[in-house]
């Protein structure tokens, strides 16, 4: 079983108590790690409201953080090489998380699924969510 890999939108909705979202991973199996790019640690923390640094780093605290490295900058190098060959333009935020996510066997958590064409990646279908 693959490990869980957490776009920063499911972490932003966690954050912001969607409560879809919180019951969503408090439900996900215990043996199964959770975790997040560093990336999205960078995405996050741009974006935190004043108040909200404390819980957002009780958060970040409790997940594994998937490190990258040279192999997944090279896939994720490739990815964007490869899709702008198709006329896709992937950011490279979300091309190193889909190579974190293919080389480190990890099921991705995301909203955003059309920001991840590769068909080579686990992606976990995410409870909808009401507004």
């Amino acid at each position: 079983m693959n490990d869980y890999l957490l776009d920063s939108d499911v972490i932003i909705w966690f954050l912001r108590g969607k409560k879809e979202v919180v019951a969503f991973l408090k439900n996900l199996p215990k043996e199964r790690l959770l975790g997040c790019s560093p990336l999205s640690i960078i995405e996050i923390k741009l974006g935190v409201r004043k108040g909200e640094e404390d819980a957002t780093n009780q958060f970040f605290n409790a997940l594994k953080i998937w490190e990258m490295d040279r192999e997944i900058a090279e896939e994720a190098a490739g990815y964007i090489v490869s899709y702008r060959k198709k006329g896709i333009a992937l950011d490279f935020v979300d091309a190193t998380i889909a190579a974190t996510c293919k080389l480190r066997n990890l099921t991705l958590l995301t909203y955003n699924s059309d920001h991840y064409p590769m068909q080579d990646i686990a992606k976990y279908k995410m409870p909808q969510l009401t507004m």
